[in-house]
């Protein structure tokens, strides 16, 4: 982030959370130069992965005159010290010119001591490698995950994406005041929900009736049916978002519904990978297709496998003609840990790829955030780029997923090829 020159630029310092870790570096401190207070606060309203900013090199006399009030609060990484020890590493600081008075409950100034100890739990070193001393300047939005947390949500279902990593995509994503962001695999609106809360207006669809339409099923504990707060519009409305949302709707997201032109500021969806939910599209290999007289809120459709690999196809493709220049794809892309490589990734001429993170699903699989970037309108060679680049041929690998998944499974818990067939019917 650049900052203005007119702003006075020092160096702050800041925490990240520890959850996550597979999407940043290891050491939970970072050192960061050139930026504004103003700049921070602006990062801190909006980051879930970080927990407090300091500064670290600015003079502190005027937040030590008297007539102030301050506060010390020590932080230890990778080490637990006892009450009496923080107390102690306090008073050893009484060398610095603190003039005001100590306030524990309200204090005007906050003041931070930080120790980082490594990152190996089995050797802890007697004293910390890294020793940090600021002023507070602003904490992150870590109590989104709590208020926001699925545990309490009025409609959920067994893959709705838990706050944290909701609003990480939505970061990610960019979303924004006044965007329209769109989810083509929505479910129960987690992904919705997420991107509503920084005031952009939300849509989506999928192929399932009964999850759109809150129907079906209750997830909630003694309770068999969903009931009429269980939907996706409910839960905006649960948050005080349902004037961001949009609407939602059945629809295949094999074949577009929406009008050939850019409608989106975001794409954001977590497709599904044939674990939990299957892949499915409308459709059969019969010739023809018998519909129903009339409509039948029962019917369901004739449908046919989605590998994979067509669904990331038509996702990008999908993206490239209705995202909005400069408007952002984020989305999950499972993978068979042993075999990965970045070859594997999805590319698109009209999409940049922004970035590629990993959360650990189990010792063989993983899924990862990719992130990307609409930089061009397509054109009519665009869609035959396959032929021409390698880099845009579909990856098969993608559709053994779901029988890689389960074949680890199977054999970490030790079963049989016998029982591995039996259990997979």
């Amino acid at each position: 982030m650049a900052a203005s020159g007119s702003k006075s630029c020092l160096q702050y310092l800041f925490h990240l959370a520890h959850d996550h870790l597979d999407f940043r570096l290891p050491s939970p401190f970072w050192c960061l130069d050139c930026l504004s207070e103003e700049d921070v606060c602006t990062v801190m309203a909006r980051s879930v992965s970080l927990g407090l900013w300091t500064n670290t090199q600015e003079n502190g006399d005027p937040y030590m005159q008297k007539g102030s009030s301050y506060r010390i609060n020590v932080y230890t990484f990778n080490k637990t010290l006892l009450f009496e020890d923080r107390i102690k590493k306090i008073d050893a600081m009484d060398y610095l010119p603190f003039e005001g008075n100590v306030s524990l409950k309200n204090p005007q100034h906050i003041f931070c001591l930080l120790e980082d100890y490594g990152t190996d739990p089995n050797n802890i070193p007697e004293h910390p490698n890294y020793i940090y001393f600021g002023r507070w300047i602003a904490d992150g939005q870590r109590e989104l995950i709590r208020s926001y947390s699925v545990k309490n949500r009025h409609f959920i279902g067994n893959t709705s994406m838990d706050a944290g990593l909701s609003f990480i995509m939505a970061n990610h994503a960019m979303a924004k005041d006044s965007d329209l962001v769109f989810d083509p695999f929505v479910g129960t609106g987690s992904l919705l929900v997420a991107c509503s809360h920084f005031g952009a207006y939300v849509c989506g669809t999928d192929i399932d009736y009964n999850t759109i339409h809150g129907k079906g099923r209750s997830s909630r504990k003694n309770q068999k049916w969903r009931g009429p707060d269980e939907n996706i519009r409910a839960n905006l409305r649960q948050y005080g978002k349902e004037d961001m949302y949009v609407d939602v709707m059945v629809s295949d997201a094999s074949k577009p519904v929406w009008r050939n032109t850019a409608l989106f500021d975001a794409i954001i969806t977590d497709p599904p990978y044939g674990i939990r939910e299957s892949t499915r599209r409308t459709g059969s290999h019969k010739d023809t297709i018998k519909s129903p007289d009339g409509y039948a809120e029962s019917h369901v459709p004739v449908s046919q496998a989605y590998h994979l690999s067509d669904i990331f196809t038509d996702l990008l493709s999908f993206s490239a003609h209705h995202l909005v220049l400069g408007g952002r794809l984020v989305y999950w892309l499972p993978v068979h840990k042993p075999e990965y490589c970045e070859e594997m990734v999805p590319l698109h001429p009209c999409l940049r790829l922004i970035s590629n993170c990993e959360q650990t699903l189990s010792s063989h699989t993983s899924r990862r955030l990719i992130t990307m970037e609409k930089i061009k309108e397509p054109e009519e060679l665009d869609s035959l780029a396959h032929l021409s680049d390698p880099r845009f041929i579909p990856y098969q690998g993608h559709n053994a997923f779901r029988e890689r998944y389960f074949s680890g499974l199977n054999k970490r818990s030790g079963r049989d090829d016998t029982k591995s067939d039996v259990s997979g019917k």
